[in-house]
């Protein structure tokens, strides 16, 4: 009886050990992952909504009277007397056509003078937004891309373990595959009701002139 006893055994402790390191590995890559996910979640979420406001700039605009710019000026010196009303510096690029006077800078202020009326728009950066997107958006920055890259693969870890991590009825017996079912089944769902990306571009090929 011993003798038989002992397999099941061993596999009963190979078993229980294979689960704690797979406990073991997933929490600490779990906690590992948590600024990451803050950042590509946060930021997924910003530019996912794009088009109802800018997610890396805040966006202010203010209204100022002053003496109209004489014509006699020169265009050196309408756009100096226009910068010094609005306080926004030295331009990076001048335009002048009578008596508009536009000043454009480098970090997308721009300020425009027609007759006595001198309008500031300003842009300043998100604290956290901006920094966040330009990780997230990962545009000719190559150290960054094998950050990512090990990231991906802290995801694809941590979401096979988490499969196998419970067992019974709470794992994939029964709770657990009705839950992986569900979250496969939303996007394939999602690009079968949508007809997927082929089907923007066919209603754009018919809208197209021949």
């Amino acid at each position: 009886m011993p003798e038989s006893a002992n397999p099941a055994g061993g596999g009963a402790g190979v078993a229980k050990r294979w689960r704690g390191w797979l406990r073991a590995v997933h929490r600490d890559l779990g906690y590992l992952a948590v600024g990451f996910t803050l950042i590509y979640a946060l930021s997924g979420i910003a530019i996912n909504h794009i088009e109802d406001w800018d997610p890396n700039f805040h966006a202010a605009e203010r209204t100022l009277t002053i003496t109209p710019v004489a014509d006699v000026l020169s265009d050196a010196a309408a756009a100096a007397a226009v910068a010094a009303a609005a306080g926004t510096g030295a331009p990076d690029d001048v335009y002048r056509a009578g008596d508009e006077v536009r000043l454009t800078y480098s970090d997308g202020t721009a300020v425009t003078a027609i007759g006595d009326t001198v309008t500031v728009q300003a842009r300043s950066p998100r604290f956290f937004f901006r920094v966040a997107n330009w990780l997230h958006y990962n545009r000719g920055k190559a150290a960054w891309t094998y950050v990512a890259d090990a990231y991906a693969v802290m995801l694809l870890y941590l979401a096979i373990s988490g499969i196998f991590m419970i067992k019974g009825r709470l794992g994939l017996r029964w709770r657990g595959a009705v839950l992986v079912t569900i979250g496969i089944a939303v996007p394939l769902g999602y690009v079968l009701l949508s007809g997927g990306p082929e089907a923007k571009t066919g209603a754009a090929q018919v809208a197209q002139p021949r």
